[in-house]
């Protein structure tokens, strides 16, 4: 099991895992590269200059090769772990964010708290399909950036399409189960206060008995209440379909099941 999987909650799900892109490895390990590249230099160089023909000036020469060698596999082994331990996860709740070998470092933005998402592709990245992400959050912390995303846009729409789940179980009052905030034990729910029961009033004439007002039936306050529900989910499934989180059909489909309900 990773690391980042023992951080999950009850109930939470992981829906997408990736880390940076590969050629974020190689960007981190170039000073194993020059290492290596000044390995095939020397090994150059012996082969074609005469003045490093003899014998004890091969053997040293030979000697530092291996070094060499050695060196900038130390160091590429240490850059492929750092980059292999990575964890950039989406669930049903959060972005979690991990790095570290043994030092381990984890971020995570509540997927209800973010803003907007801010992707920015060059064309290198556009073509091998990397990208930095800036995410926007509600908080007073600074904004989280995802450096050299692999798959960018999957990773955005995926966000995208989990926040919308997750605020339209709030809007039909159906939080997740368990709730993302769990209830603190001992602490009862407060009472909600009742209505104040009227004062009689003295009165020598005898009052006309008269029958009660008639009060608006329940049912039609919560088929209002419903329709403004259905209108602002349908507001909200407009915005993702604009943005591209979810495609066209996608629309069709919700937008039919929220119309179902009135």
């Amino acid at each position: 099991m990773r690391y980042a999987d023992t951080l999950l909650t009850e109930g939470e799900t992981v829906i997408l895992r990736t880390r940076q892109h590969w050629l974020a490895l190689l960007t981190r390990a170039r000073s194993a590269l020059l290492v290596w590249l000044l390995a095939v230099l020397l090994i150059v160089a012996v082969t074609s200059l005469r003045e490093l023909q003899s014998q004890p000036i091969r053997d040293i020469v030979g000697a530092v090769i291996v070094a060499l060698l050695v060196l900038g596999l130390i160091i590429f082994v240490y850059r492929l772990w750092h980059w292999w331990a990575q964890d950039y996860i989406v669930t049903n709740r959060r972005l979690l964010k991990v790095t570290g070998i043994l030092n381990k470092r984890s971020a995570d933005s509540s997927l209800e708290k973010i803003n907007d998402a801010i992707l920015t592709q060059p064309l290198l990245g556009r073509m091998l399909n990397y990208g930095d992400l800036e995410i926007l959050t509600a908080a007073d912390a600074a904004n989280d950036l995802y450096h050299m995303l692999n798959s960018p846009k999957e990773f955005k729409k995926t966000m995208l399409t989990q926040k919308h789940n997750l605020e339209t179980e709030f809007m039909y009052g159906r939080p997740p189960s368990p709730p993302l905030r769990a209830t603190v034990e001992g602490q009862p729910r407060p009472p909600e206060p009742m209505p104040a029961s009227p004062q009689p009033t003295m009165s020598t004439e005898p009052t006309p008995t008269s029958a009660p007002p008639s009060a608006p039936p329940a049912a039609a306050a919560d088929e209002d209440e419903e329709s403004v529900r259905v209108t602002e989910a349908l507001a909200r499934l407009a915005d993702l379909r604009d943005e591209g989180a979810i495609s066209a059909e996608e629309y069709e489909q919700k937008k039919d099941e929220l119309l179902g309900r009135l």
